[in-house]
This record gives structure tokens, sequence and C-alpha cells, in this order.
């Protein structure tokens, strides 16, 4: 029960190791079988454990304060409270919902679509059961792994709500996301990720997700978390509509140096985000650490030059703005590509996010009130193929290991061939969860309602629906 078809985690050790014993002992080798649970208990590494329960740490950082805080500074004052309450509830529900019957949809065996029901309630983990990591015999308890997958559970319908901030009811807002993540984000993620692990491959070599089974490379979530809530906050902003005002009243962020500090921790989470989903503290996590750090700092830079150039003024909201298109573009390229193909994603990201940001959503008049269409669905689309790019060893890229060989070893790496089944990918993502958005969107809109009346939404969601305001000023 592991993530992406990581690659170079078992290259530089057990591979090697046998390898170097001899062409006799490496075509006598078998494949190592999963040892039995009681032993598998003994085989957890502590230092990947400490890494694991970090990387969750940061991941939660995120979602609160981080997205909350960055969320919040760009709606109006009227609206801020409404911002962090939606972020910090959906992290709670999504939380619970994730220990009842998330994690065993998305991470447990049943077909290539979903998962089962056998892990409901967390039933059967315990403090001695392991999750597979990358690496023959190398587990992680698998408290760590349902923390760590958690988190991301938790922030990825936390994003939705960005795009269409200021106008939507918070009750209805929940039961849309209890819904869709059973019905869009628990399947993506096992169709993505799940597979039964290294050790396994011996006796269950199909028990895998369908696009893991593809061969689609996402490390970290570029399609499960960005394509996915993405596509799903333009559905929403559509269906619910524009705000009141908009286009004919200026609607400028409330707190830039709020929404500058939130950013500064969606920047600091990430390398859990992206480094954690390697699972294993070793050479790929570092690499995926620095592969987020250039492309973000590349991305960043590069809307400043952008904007330098078409307005005149690089502006803060521009320079995070690029920051995150950096980190959502290299999140499924982090443990594939090198640190200068990196930063060819993240200048890539910036051009093609702010041209949507700017123009594109200017052209067709939708209002996604934070850009979540414009940056995470975007950018994800874009680092999603690149991956397919980059992770080519011809360019300095990881390529992928074939796990169903032992010794592993190298696959032979198609990049025409990748691109294609990264494409798949993203299609699929796009139908799947703009198809089933759409209907949980009407649905709720023809049954409880979405949008504020009229009046609410002018005098403010934070006093009409929570009671209080963000300043008593």
């Amino acid at each position: 029960m592991t993530l992406t078809r990581n690659l170079a985690a078992i290259a530089g050790g057990l591979a090697a190791t046998i390898s170097s014993a001899g062409p006799a002992l490496a075509q006598a080798a078998a494949p190592v079988r999963a040892p039995a649970a009681e032993v598998a208990a003994t085989m957890v590494n502590k230092g990947d454990t400490a890494w694991m329960m970090i990387s969750a740490a940061l991941v939660l950082l995120m979602s609160v304060p981080g997205l909350a805080l960055f969320y919040g500074g760009l709606v109006r004052t009227k609206n801020m409270l409404s911002i962090l309450m939606q972020v910090l509830m959906i992290v709670c529900v999504a939380s619970l919902v994730w220990v009842c019957w998330g994690y065993s949809m998305a991470f447990t065996s049943g077909n290539a679509f979903v998962g089962g029901f056998s892990k409901m309630f967390l039933n059967g983990v315990t403090a001695t059961s392991v999750a597979a990591t990358f690496s023959n015999n190398v587990y992680i308890p698998e408290y760590a792994f349902i923390a760590f997958q958690m988190t991301f559970a938790c922030i990825t319908p936390a994003l939705i709500v960005g795009a269409f901030a200021e106008r939507v009811k918070f009750t209805p807002l929940l039961v849309f996301v209890v819904l869709w993540l059973t019905i869009v984000y628990f399947p993506m993620a096992h169709m993505v990720w799940y597979w039964a692990g290294p050790d396994y491959l011996a006796d269950s070599p199909a028990d895998a997700g369908l696009l893991y089974g593809w061969g689609a490379l996402d490390f970290a979530g570029g399609t499960v978390v960005h394509i996915n809530a993405g596509i799903a906050g333009l559905v929403g902003c559509l269906i619910i509509g524009k705000r009141h005002g908009y286009k004919s009243e200026p609607m400028p962020p409330h707190s830039l140096t709020m929404t500058m500090i939130g950013a500064s921790l969606l920047w600091i989470g990430w390398f859990g985000f992206n480094a954690g989903s390697n699972l294993e503290a070793n050479g790929v996590a570092a690499l995926a650490f620095v592969n987020t750090f250039v492309a973000t700092a590349a991305a960043a830079v590069a809307w400043a030059v952008i904007e330098q150039i078409v307005h005149k003024k690089p502006s803060l909201l521009g320079g995070v703005s690029g920051a995150v298109a950096g980190l959502v573009a290299i999140t499924p390229a982090a443990g594939f590509a090198a640190p200068m193909t990196s930063i060819l994603i993240g200048l890539a990201a910036s051009a093609l996010c702010f041209f949507f940001v700017t123009t594109v959503k200017n052209k067709l008049g939708y209002d996604d009130t934070l850009d979540v269409f414009g940056i995470h669905c975007v950018g994800g689309i874009l680092g999603a193929i690149a991956t397919g790019i980059v992770a080519d060893p011809a360019l300095g890229g990881q390529g992928f290991f074939d796990y169903t060989k032992f010794p592993v070893v190298a696959g032979q790496y198609d990049m025409a061939a990748q691109v294609f089944t990264q494409v798949k990918a993203v299609v699929l993502t796009l139908v799947l969860s703009g198809g089933v958005s759409a209907v949980l969107f009407y649905g709720i809109k023809a049954t409880m309602g979405l949008r504020p009346s009229l009046e609410v939404e002018v005098e403010g969601l934070d006093i009409n629906e929570h009671g209080e305001r963000a300043y008593n000023y």
C-alpha cells in the first residue's frame, strides 16, 4: 500500500548489492516475498517513520493555517472568517471521513477503480501493522502512512472552495465535501497511487489501481490533488454563478500581508507534501525536496518578470501566485525530474498560469474567485504532462524501475509513450472529477441550495453565517 511508481528507492541498495554478488547469484535470485506480519513489524525503519510523521505535520500546516490564511487574505474583510471556517471544518470533516471509510476505499485491495471496505473504521490496523514502501522488506507503521495520506484528503477539498469563495452556504458545502471525497477523491487516490508494494508483486502483480497499472507517473498528486480539485472548483463557480458586483465594483484582497504569510506556510509545508511522498528518508526524498525548492523559486521569479514586462510593476500577489503555480506544477514530477528541468517546469507554469488567470478568465468571463482552476488545474495539467518528459533518464530524470523483476532493473523509457499515458491520466481525471462534481453541485443546489441570499452576500458571510466579524473596527 504505497504511493506512486517511485524510482530510485531501490537502485542504490538492494539491486546493486545483488548484482555485485555475481551473475550466477543474480540469475538464481527470486522476487522477495512479503514476510509474515509479525516479522514485517520488526523491519520498520525508524528514520523513515520519523520523516513520514514530520511530513504529515507539514502537510497539515499547508491547510491550517497555510491555505486558510492564503485564501483569507485574498477575500474581502466581510468574508474573511467564512473562509477560515470553511477550511478548518473541511480539514476536520475530511479527517473523520478518512479514518471511517476513506483509507479503506483508497488503499486496500478491491478492483482497479476503488478499494474495498475491509479496513473501515481502521479495522485491523494496530500499532504493529505496517505499510509497504518502495523498497523490498522496508516498511513504515501503518498509522504513519494513514496519517500522511489523511492530510492529502484534508487539503484537496479545501482547495476547491477558493473557486467560489464569498458566495457559498456553509452546511451545503460540507455535504458536498463528504460526497465528493467518497465518490471522487478516494477512487482517484486508489487508481493513481494504490499498489500492493514490491514484496507482493511475486504473488499479486495485478493488485494495483487503474492509472498505476497504466504506468502513469504522479509522484505527489498532480492528478489526485490539483487537477482533481481545480476542475471541481471551475464546475462549482460556474454552477453557483458570479459574485454580486463582479466586474462592476472593486473587490481587492483585504490583506496581502496575510496572503504572503499563508503562501510561505504553503511552501514550507509542500516539502512534506512532495518529499514525504517518497515514503522513505533517502536520496529520492532529497531530490524531491530540492526540486520543490527550485521550481517554486523559478516560478515566483518568472511571474514577477512577466508582470514587470506587462504591467511595469511586479506585485506581491503575482509573486505568491507564481510560487503556488510552481509548487503545483512540480508536484507530479518532484521525484522524477532533475533540478534543472524542474526550473524549466516552474518557468513554464508561471507563464501558462499567468495567461489563464489574466487573459482566459477575463475572455470567458467566469468568476473563479481565487484562481483555483487557473493555477491548480492548469498548473497540474502542465506538470502531469511534463512529468512524462522530464522523467526521461536522457534528460537527467529518474526513469522508472521494473518491480516485477528481481534484482530490480530500470525500465526501458519511452518518452512519447509515457507522455501519452500522462495525457490519458489527465483526461480521465478531468472527466471523472468534472462530471461527478457537476452532478453533486446541481443535486445540492436543487435540494439544500448552494448560494446565500443577495442580502447575505452583500452584508458578508462572516456575520450572517457565523455571527462574528474578523475585525472589530
